[in-house]
């Protein structure tokens, strides 16, 4: 008899996402990538040791069955697997938490495991303040072991707030694309459980008796994403019937194939409408459809100091004005000091 259908769910996609790391690591390795029933050990693979595959863990349901998974799934591929829990200090006790979740990583069999503290600014908020925190210790940890990739546990769910909450900020189609598969500096980060919904890893964790800890944050209406999880889907849900979740979870992944492909076509187009000195020929940008044009004034006020996370959709568009609907305006003055203004038919954007 094989294993329950929710624990069968999360190691089938714990499994997948492993076989992706084997195969990239040894095709970086210069090695032909086994197919996943080869399952060649690192050493006949070439690779130099067994590489090792950690998971972010906060004791919750989601992140539990994931590392439940990894646990199973990892030494059948060769694979080390080990954990990383973050205290964020936010709550009394969250550093006896975090030793807890410690114990319950190493008794699944997990190893290297580790808790690490972090100060939470104020930077953005508080959720995006805690979120930087948290990958800035990821991030640190991963490269202290030498990890090969971190597994996160955001689900499918996390996933249909998060196209919600970029609806909501009005920011484009790469907000309603959500969480990527596979994100951070050479593919870091993983997330196998955005096909997989928050109620299949509960209930994984159930079935294999895992006790998990649930964030009284997650509850707390003071944070935006706690009253889109307990009233706004619902309400969605109540209005429109079942079914909105997946809908917003399939949105996600067409609209960033949609941005990807863009983003593609601007990075193309954009040597084209640069003159002999590498200036934006307002001219030839105004030729190009809007949404190519956008991407290359974005690229092109980064390039020039502007942060990523503070440059918003109604800086673009200021900045569009100058192409479009030229008369005359003056500097346009953009996050980071940056400047951009027209001059003899070229967009100039710098700092000052």
């Amino acid at each position: 008899m094989g294993p329950h259908p929710a624990v069968a769910a999360i190691r089938l996609a714990v499994r997948r996402v492993l076989h992706d790391i084997l195969t990239e690591l040894k095709t970086t390795a210069g090695v032909p990538a086994a197919t996943a029933a080869d399952r060649v050990p690192d050493r006949e693979a070439g690779l130099p040791a067994s590489p090792l595959v950690l998971v972010a863990c906060s004791g919750g349901a989601d992140s539990m069955a994931l590392a439940s998974a990894l646990a199973f799934e990892a030494p059948r591929l060769g694979i080390r697997a080990g954990g990383v829990t973050v205290d964020h200090g936010l709550q009394n006790g969250s550093d006896l938490r975090a030793e807890e979740v410690v114990l319950r990583l190493r008794e699944l069999g997990l190893d290297p495991v580790e808790a690490t503290a972090v100060t939470v600014g104020r930077g953005g908020g508080p959720e995006a303040a805690a979120r930087d925190a948290r990958y800035a210790a990821l991030d640190a940890a991963a490269a202290r072991h030498g990890a090969a990739a971190v597994l996160l546990g955001h689900t499918r769910d996390d996933q249909a707030e998060t196209v919600l909450l970029g609806l909501a900020r009005g920011s484009g189609i790469r907000s309603l694309s959500g969480m990527a598969a596979v994100s951070g500096a050479g593919g870091r980060y993983r997330r196998p459980f955005l096909q997989v919904d928050r109620q299949t890893a509960r209930k994984a964790c159930m079935v294999q008796s895992l006790p998990v800890w649930d964030d009284p944050h997650n509850a707390d209406p003071a944070y935006t994403r706690s009253r889109l999880r307990h009233e706004g889907l619902p309400a969605l849900e109540k209005a429109l019937g079942k079914g909105v979740v997946e809908a917003l979870a399939r949105t996600a992944q067409l609209s960033r194939d949609d941005a990807d492909a863009l983003d593609t076509w601007a990075r193309q187009a954009e040597a084209g409408v640069r003159d002999a000195r590498g200036m934006l020929e307002c001219a030839k940008l105004y030729a190009l459809p809007p949404a190519v044009r956008r991407r290359i004034l974005r690229r092109a006020a980064i390039e020039a100091g502007a942060p990523a996370g503070a440059l918003f959709a109604r800086h673009i568009e200021e900045i569009d004005r100058l192409i479009t609907g030229w008369r005359g305006q003056g500097d346009i003055n953009l996050p980071g000091k940056v400047v951009a203004r027209r001059q003899g038919g070229r967009l100039v954007i710098r700092q000052g």
